[in-house]
């Protein structure tokens, strides 16, 4: 990398030990940086992929205000409109995250980094080589730009982390600092510094909110190609690209071309990748993995049926009451809703056989809570004691093993009978309230896969007299209505990452984010003794301090029951026209394939794919 002579070595270094005034080239929240100054390329790339071909596929995950199902916005950075998946690739950031490091990144568009003594403000020094799309150079005073723009008027993913910015300033062209209060958690830094950087020219002679299909001005390894709206996009690969030779762009972004298309239904998108039309597919329908994948190319080889190994972070995977809605303050509402989804029945029915209850937001991770609290995690409970549930002080809380059956008698006892503690009484056919009113729950569903999910469980609440029912929507609906919070009872699939950051928790967990259209705490969750968990979290300076305060934290939402944990997949379930080229294994904190793999000329020229 260019100017790695005269930056710092961190072996065995963590974050929070940095020496002030020493530019650096990565930063890492706790432990040590695999890779030094000097490094050449990261460890699971090929640094001799060749470039060409395309890749048609269905993004597995999606960022920002982006969907899978449509879009009118090639604007992923606002709130507003519905954006495709991968957008990001058209833009460069200050630094960048290693796949195979839980939490480090490197230098991009920043050679290096320099901290202050308080740890409140940081100096980056950006590369003179940077250039925008139309060869014009991307500067310091682009940088400050964007991290201001989207204090005012950004995605709630990009304006929380910078909550506690006070000033972002161009010292000269290439010279950055981002000051802050003080009141920033340590691992603040590392979510602002993988935010994209965008031209201050262009949003200056273009509304930044506006839902245009004009494609922004971007630096980044792609640009966007052809476009149908609301159909499908195209990235081409930026052949001059400023940042190509790089070590932290060494054997990355190898397609020419990546084409992603739209589909509204499961079936439709299924139907596409059995054609050929899609290329590369993770699948989420157990039926359909265990049913479907008999057709003609998967039994002539040219399509590869088969699993990778899953990333080694928490899973959170669960349903969200929405205690905005009065229903569901009550938390034995909520335990009689969750005692009414029979998971053992679903893994029989409807998984065949795959899939494992989820007990916790931090599933498949150390930060998931067991047994009853350490001493360290009642450190930080007791002085919160008056705010929790007393079942926080006991045994983990784990969700009721039901008999199978889709109809558990005594499951739906203890349900009703917890209804009538809260108030509920029966009249007829349902329990109503002392005004008479009804207990709804309308489940939003964009998806007939989900639907399905959700009808045993409705059936089973209709049964002990909750007015339940399902709500089907489109894409667009389905979008508008989550970041609106207009639903009663929605599922969210989300990673936190390796090391869960201050700025996730807070958009999940934290009171500040309940009343922000945007946010991801989907139930509304305001609890003092939370938001107290939250910020240990955030403060936390070594791994075995931030596992004790999200253990801590773990054991409080499962009392509440803020969300219902469902069910994960340790697994990617993937299948692919075999045409491409990858390294194995495959790195343990991400799989972009987009990004890693390449298209293999000879494998491709082999099934007719060239």
């Amino acid at each position: 990398m260019a100017g790695a002579g005269a930056l710092a070595i961190l072996p065995r270094m963590a974050f929070a030990q940095i020496a002030s005034d020493v530019p650096v080239h990565g930063l890492s929240a706790f432990g040590e940086l695999k890779y030094g100054p000097d490094f050449r390329y990261f460890d699971y790339v090929n640094p001799d992929a060749p470039k060409g071909g395309q890749i048609n596929f269905q993004p597995p995950n999606w960022i920002y205000n982006q969907t899978p199902f449509t879009f009118n916005t090639l604007n992923a950075l606002a709130l507003k409109g519905e954006s495709p998946p991968r957008i990001e690739l058209c833009f460069d950031t200050l630094m960048v995250r290693a796949l195979d490091e839980p939490d480090a990144v490197y230098g991009l568009l920043a050679q290096n980094v320099t901290i202050s003594k308080d740890r409140n403000s940081y100096v980056f020094k950006l590369r003179d080589a940077a250039r925008w799309h139309d060869g014009t150079p991307l500067t310091a005073e682009d940088a400050a730009f964007s991290f201001n723009l989207y204090k005012e008027k950004g995605h709630p993913d990009l304006l929380l982390p910078l909550r506690e910015l006070t000033a972002a300033v161009a010292l000269d062209r290439s010279t950055l600092r981002l000051d802050f209060n003080g009141n920033q958690s340590a691992q603040t830094i590392l979510s602002i510094v993988v935010m994209p950087i965008v031209s201050e020219a262009f949003y200056t002679a273009n509304d930044f909110e506006a839902s245009t299909l004009t494609p922004p001005l971007g630096s980044g390894p792609y640009r966007v190609g052809r476009v149908s709206a609301g159909r499908s996009i195209v990235l081409e690969r930026v052949e001059d690209y400023w940042g190509r030779d790089l070590a932290v762009r060494k054997g990355l972004h190898n397609f020419d071309r990546i084409r992603i298309d739209f589909y509204q239904e499961r079936q439709a998108a299924f139907e596409a990748f059995k054609k050929g039309d899609t290329t590369f597919r993770q699948e989420f329908t157990s039926r359909v993995w265990a049913t479907e994948y008999n057709f003609p190319a998967i039994k002539d080889g040219r399509v590869v049926k088969r699993e990778f190994s899953g990333e080694e972070w928490p899973q959170m995977q669960a349903v969200a009451l929405n205690q905005r809605r009065p229903q569901f303050r009550d938390v034995r509402v909520r335990r009689a809703i969750a005692l009414c989804f029979d998971f053992e029945w679903s893994k029989r029915t409807l998984f065949y056989g795959s899939y494992d209850r989820s007990q916790s937001t931090f599933e498949h991770s150390d930060f998931k809570a067991t047994g009853e609290p350490s001493a360290g995690e009642l450190a930080l409970l007791e002085p919160l004691r008056s705010d929790l549930p007393p079942e926080v002080f006991g045994e983990a809380i784990l969700q009721t093993v039901s008999d199978g059956s889709g109809r558990d008698r005594k499951m739906l006892g203890q349900a009703s009978k917890l209804l009538a503690e809260a108030g509920w009484k029966r009249e007829g056919n349902f329990v109503v309230n002392d005004k008479g009113a009804r207990l709804s729950a309308e489940f939003l569903a964009n998806d007939e896969g989900l639907a399905r999910l959700y009808a045993k469980w409705v059936e089973n609440l209709k049964s002990i007299g909750v007015d339940a029912s399902i709500r089907l929507v489109d894409a667009t609906q389905y979008e508008a209505r989550q970041s609106e919070f207009d639903f009663d009872v929605n599922m969210l699939a989300v990673s936190v990452g390796a090391t869960p950051s201050y700025d996730s928790l807070v958009s999940l967990y934290h009171s500040r984010a309940a009343q922000r259209p945007g946010t991801r705490n989907y139930p509304g969750t305001e609890n003092p003794a939370i938001d107290a968990l939250v910020e240990v979290a955030g403060r936390a300076k070594s791994r075995l301090e931030l596992v004790t305060a999200l253990n801590a934290l773990d054991r409080v939402l499962r009392a509440r029951l803020d969300w219902i944990p469902t069910y994960y997949l340790a697994n990617h379930r993937a299948a692919y026209w075999d045409m491409f080229g990858f390294k194995e294994p495959k790195p343990d904190y991400g799989f972009p394939v987009e990004t890693l793999w390449w298209f293999d000329e000879a494998k491709a020229k082999a099934i007719g794919k060239s």
